[in-house]
């Protein structure tokens, strides 16, 4: 893994604070193919750097130019993929903390809320014992339109351990010394990484709820856990019988079966109205 230093970024505009550690770390992984979306990913991240002190951190290959010069340009120090797949990427990131207080992940197609981060940082610091800190989050089309928004509150943390995971990655706050504490995120769970993570930090502090959307996360066919649906299902499936307690895990089909299913049909709905949003756009026709 090697860092490569950029200009110091404290221009305006710069991702960094020049007077004291920053307050997030901004992990943005890409392999540098979608240039539109992560043009608009990092005009979010320097948007909320107007308002609330972080540091960006884009992780991608060697061999991708153009994403480079476009994350330098946002003031983003950049790492070399280390080729571990999605959570080794977002474990690179955060490998290079020097000070920062929260880890924030972002797709390269997903989308920070400025307003809502200053308020999710907010609630995060009212109160000791925070470990993650979430809001709610718009979901997208390929061309940014809303196509509907996960407003599941503290609800998503009652159900976190036997139904389906509602707590968006984009935009949520982890405390970095409770994710550095559990090792990180397990590279053996590419779809389900971050439940994987929340599943053992509800174990260590509090989770809060800020009920503004914080995110926007682009769902489009070829995102990981959309086009498998059903692979990412099934690890997750596996994920949450894991933490279970051992006299439930043999009962937990009857209940986490059910579920999965459940999800699979609701994430098929979404996927159906983004498209249908996306025709009517194209047609003129509006929605």
């Amino acid at each position: 893994m090697m860092l490569q230093h950029l200009p110091p970024a404290v221009a305006p505009g710069s991702t960094r604070s020049s007077s004291m550690a920053s307050s997030l770390l901004v992990v943005l992984p890409t392999l540098g193919e979608r240039i539109d979306s992560l043009e608009e990913a990092l005009a979010s991240v320097s948007a909320t750097a107007e308002v609330v002190s972080l540091r960006l951190i884009v992780v991608l290959p060697v061999i991708a130019p153009e994403a480079r010069l476009l994350a330098a340009k946002h003031g983003a120090e950049i790492i070399d993929d280390p080729r571990q797949g999605l959570a080794g990427a977002m474990n690179a990131g955060i490998a290079v903390r020097a000070g920062e207080k929260y880890y924030v992940g972002l797709g390269d197609d997903d989308l920070l809320r400025p307003s809502g981060m200053r308020a999710l940082l907010n609630r995060a610091e009212e109160r000791q014992g925070v470990v993650v800190a979430y809001g709610a989050c718009d979901y997208i089309d390929a061309k940014s339109h809303v196509i509907g928004t996960n407003r599941s509150g503290k609800l998503a943390t009652l159900i976190l351990s036997w139904g389906p995971n509602l707590i968006p990655h984009p935009g949520a706050l982890v405390d970095l010394d409770a994710l550095q504490g559990i090792g990180g995120f397990a590279l053996n769970r590419p779809y389900t990484m971050d439940l994987d993570a929340f599943l053992q930090l509800k174990k260590v502090g509090e989770f809060v709820f800020v009920p503004v959307a914080v995110s926007a996360f682009r769902w489009h066919a070829d995102s990981l856990t959309v086009a498998d649906r059903r692979k990412s299902a099934a690890e997750a499936l596996d994920v949450k019988r894991s933490y279970l307690p051992a006299a439930f895990r043999s009962l937990s089909v009857a209940w986490l079966g059910p579920i999965s299913w459940a999800t699979r049909v609701a994430g098929n709905v979404v996927s159906y109205r983004a498209r249908k949003i996306s025709a009517a756009s194209a047609t003129g026709t509006g929605t």
